[in-house]
């Protein structure tokens, strides 16, 4: 069985791969992040009556989003993917 690891980005890195992936070549980019959120009663102790209610909050979608200028979060599609010269 292979070694379990942990391959972690960081916000800007996850955003060059994307902008990358889809080819965009202009404009700063950064990650976009999409969460959902429910409640739920949980079981807090040992017993099935000790209850709480929680907010559980699930991420529905990660993708990236176009800024209009740059910050921390962005990388520069110019930049970090270039147009190929002819």
């Amino acid at each position: 069985m292979a070694e379990a690891k942990t391959i972690v980005f960081g916000f800007k890195e996850l955003a060059e791969l994307l902008v990358k992936n889809q080819d965009i070549h202009e404009g700063f980019w950064g990650i976009y992040i999409e969460f959902g959120i429910q409640g739920a009663n949980i079981q807090a102790g040992p017993s099935k009556e000790d209850l709480l209610p929680a907010a559980v909050i699930p991420v529905m979608k990660i993708g990236i989003q176009k800024f209009a200028t740059a910050n921390q979060l962005t990388v520069d599609a110019a930049e970090v993917n270039p147009l190929p010269k002819p």
